[in-house]
Formats: structure tokens, sequence, C-alpha cells
């Protein structure tokens, strides 16, 4: 018990900005294993962002409440995700040949694409998000119980970022780390592919929250991995595999195919 709380803290540190216990380090054993809890680090951040959303919403408006949870989101995960995503753009957009691409995603600098990419994906998250609440049938008929009035947008938050986190799992189950391993910060967690018995566990985390909705709802994962996938084949495709920021990059794009599924399940299938 006590090596599974070292291996979920080591994610937990891997993955936020969340205080974690001293006995944490960086043990390149624990943060190899720590991918099985990715999804449930995505229930911390979701949790984080939707108390903030109920927050903001309760006291100021929607929109400043999904600005806020958006921001809170970053803050929680040291906008990990969201430079990845930004690194892949400037690299798949300024370079031509793998070389010139790993050494642009390598660079700390940000470029025009990273910087359009960035306020692409947020602009997007903002939007997608705002159109969540309208589709919550318990608004139409509102009771004096915040989290049961917004139940099935909390739960959808909860369902993107565990699923998304999923994603970059899965991918490197199936594909290969490219890039110089002795300088990137992935490397114990991309340097040996995940087993079947350890999928299968990050696997049922990310799909709980599926329990508490119909099940038309589950429909919105095939579009997510496909999305995933298609881009670890494009990753492939031009550099042999993946680095640590295209998992960043699938992440970003996998949590907005996700919103944007539920709301067309909500208004053409349910």
């Amino acid at each position: 018990m006590k090596k599974e709380l070292r291996i979920f803290f080591t994610a937990m540190m891997f993955l936020t900005r969340l205080p974690v216990p001293r006995f944490t380090d960086h043990s390149p054993d624990y943060l190899e294993k720590s991918v099985k809890y990715f999804p449930l680090i995505g229930y911390m951040v979701a949790a984080i962002s939707g108390l903030t959303f109920l927050i903001f919403n309760k006291y100021i408006s929607e929109d400043i409440a999904i600005a806020a949870s958006i921001i809170a989101g970053i803050l929680t995960t040291g906008a990990f995700h969201e430079d990845g995503f930004a690194d892949v753009c400037d690299a798949f957009g300024g370079g031509w040949t793998k070389e010139k691409i790993l050494m642009i995603m390598k660079d700390s600098r940000l470029g025009s694409y990273g910087v359009i990419g960035m306020l692409s994906i947020l602009f997007c998250k903002f939007l997608l998000l705002k159109e969540l609440p309208k589709f919550t049938p318990d608004l139409q008929a509102p009771s004096i119980n915040i989290f049961y009035n917004y139940r099935y947008f909390l739960l959808t938050l909860l369902a993107a970022h565990a699923i998304s986190r999923l994603m970059p799992v899965l991918v490197m189950r199936f594909y290969d780390y490219v890039t110089d391993p002795d300088s990137s910060k992935s490397k114990p967690v991309a340097t040996r592919k995940p087993t079947v018995p350890v999928l299968l566990i990050p696997i049922i985390t990310a799909l709980l929250p599926f329990a508490f909705m119909s099940w038309h709802f589950l429909l919105a994962i095939v579009p997510v991995v496909y999305v995933a996938f298609s881009l670890a084949k494009y990753f492939k495709k031009w550099i042999g595999g993946y680095t640590g920021d295209c998992l960043g990059a699938i992440q970003q794009v996998s949590e907005l195919c996700f919103y944007l599924s539920m709301i067309i399940i909500w208004r053409y299938v349910i």
C-alpha cells in the first residue's frame, strides 16, 4: 500500500504542481509505473476546475466561471500539457525534417505557431465548455443542491480529463518514443511500454464517470480514440514515434474532441 501511494504521488508530482509528501521523489522506477494513475490525476484537475466553475458561476457569471475554471486547471498542472501542445505546433509548423522538428521542439522559446496554437485551443475550450451547461437537463428545474444541478457538467469534466489522460498512455503502448532520452523529462515514463495488466487500471479508472450517465455518452470515446491515434500516426510519419510534447498535444486535442462529442450526443442522440 505504501509503495502504491508513492507511485500515485509520483504521478501527481509529474503531472501537476500540487504539493506532495516529502517522501515523494523522482524515482525512475516509480515514475515508470505512475502511468496507471494518470486518469486519476485527471479527476483531481477536473475537481479543482469544476469547483472553481461552481463558485464563480454562483457569485459572478457563467462566462467568468468558465474562464476561471480553465485558468484553475492550467495553474494546477503548470500548463504541462498546454506547453507540449504549443511546442508541437511550433515544431511541426516550422520543421520539415525529423532533425529540424526535434530541434524546434526542444527549444524553450515560443514561436508564432505555438502562440497561435495555444490561443486557438484555449478559445475552443472556452466555447465548448460554454455549451456544456446549456445541455444539462437539471438546469430546467434546479434544486438547492448546486452539485446535483450541474452533475452532468461535472461528470463530463471528470470524464474529459480522465479519458484525455488515458490516450497518451495508450499511445505509449503502441508507438515508440523518440528524441534524446538522456535530456528528456519523460524518459522514465516512456522507456518501457505499459503492459496490458497495467493498462487495465487507467482504462477502468477513466470509464468510471460513465457509470453515472446514459450509455449513449460512451460513444464520445470513439472519436477521441480515433483522433488520438491519428495524431500518433502523424507523429510517427514525421519523426518515427512520439515525444513528451506529442503526448501533451494528444491530451489537449483529446480533451477538446471529447467535449465536442458530448455536445453532439446531447444535441442529436439523447
